[in-house]
């Protein structure tokens, strides 16, 4: 089996769906395939609009046609498409999510059917489509988000939903969901991140001039989207060129010829955008890299090793500097996120 299939994203439009809550999320996913075409690698998305019915009214009035029928997925009977499926719900406008018309009642008895499964079948709601979720059951014994007007809905609709408010996204794999418009965007760049790396992410997210921000149970914002909250394109291009090669024999020169400047002028510009110089940067990255190694089994002189620092001595120092929670050689018995 291919190691990294193309994975089917299905956007389920019914009547009156909100345009931001499909249009932004998609975006996100178009301009990821583009950079991994940029970068030689092939394309890890496949965008499909779905619906009950072949053409259905947006939210802003705008006609939407040649909606392709509500895809069969992979874990059920009669598909030849073995591809991964994440199934994108979205919201509506209004105070409560109204289900009494036939398009939402054909989504809802095909949501029923569907078999939740990570890495398989997935579930990705926006904003108020965690509702939709809900009313499919598809959301029982599940931690969720909403729209914060939708909230106390959320709760009638499916009281076995660990509903939780105040949050950009929540994930509780196989299900998504994020808390409202915007919020939408957040979690695709979130769930770009999971699949192609967090150094793509932050390269969408650049494209789309969106600042990003941490993600679910993180307790800082991810070194590789930090520092990025700016609109130089030189340093973009360092910052882009560090995330891929962060083993890379780097120096300020070095980093100065990506950006076409100065070792001085580069710095500079590190402290006056980032608020972080060039080196300090780059070990930060080199930490990510490092802390990754070892939540994976590494040894500490192997992740030293793949993140780019001459010893385990020198990662050690690092993590000092930064005052990064523990030893290196604690992160290997800690799991990735704390247990819920």
């Amino acid at each position: 089996m291919d190691p990294q299939p193309l994975i089917r994203v299905a956007f389920v439009l019914l009547p009156h769906s909100l345009a931001l809550d499909w249009a932004g999320p998609a975006e996100a996913l178009r301009i990821a395939n583009q950079v991994l075409r940029s970068q030689g690698q092939p394309e890890r998305f496949a965008l499909e609009f779905v619906g009950p019915d072949p053409q259905t009214m947006s939210s802003v009035g705008l006609q939407l046609a040649g909606l392709a029928p509500l895809p069969i997925p992979p874990n059920q009977r009669g598909t030849a498409d073995a591809r991964p499926l994440w199934v994108v719900l979205v919201g509506q406008p209004g105070q409560t999510i109204r289900v009494d018309n036939d398009a939402t009642r054909s989504a809802l008895h095909w949501l029923r059917g569907l078999r939740l499964a990570p890495g398989v079948v997935e579930l990705v709601s926006i904003c108020a489509g965690s509702v939709l979720a809900a009313h499919a059951g598809q959301l029982a014994g599940h931690r969720a988000t909403t729209h914060h007007q939708h909230l106390d809905e959320l709760r009638q609709v499916e009281p076995r939903c660990d509903v939780v408010a105040n949050r950009v996204f929540v994930e509780d794999a196989p299900v998504y969901s994020s808390a409202g418009v915007t919020t939408g965007i957040d979690l695709m760049l979130h769930r770009i991140g999971t699949v192609c790396g967090p150094a793509l992410a932050a390269q969408v997210a650049q494209t789309m001039v969106v600042a990003l921000r941490r993600g679910p149970q993180d307790p800082e914002l991810s070194p590789f989207l930090a520092y990025r909250n700016h609109l130089h394109p030189a340093l973009h291009r360092v910052q882009d060129a560090v995330s891929e090669m962060p083993a890379s024999g780097w120096t300020v020169p070095g980093m100065a010829e990506v950006a076409h400047t100065s070792p001085r002028h580069l710095t500079r510009l590190f402290l006056e955008h980032t608020g972080i110089a060039p080196l300090q940067y780059l070990r930060r990255i080199r930490l990510a890299v490092a802390q990754t190694a070892l939540q994976s089994g590494h040894s500490v002189g192997r992740a030293a090793e793949v993140a780019g620092f001459s010893s385990d001595t020198q990662l050690r120092r690092a993590w000092q500097q930064f005052a990064l929670a523990g030893t290196p050689s604690s992160v290997q018995r800690a799991p990735v996120y704390p247990p819920k």
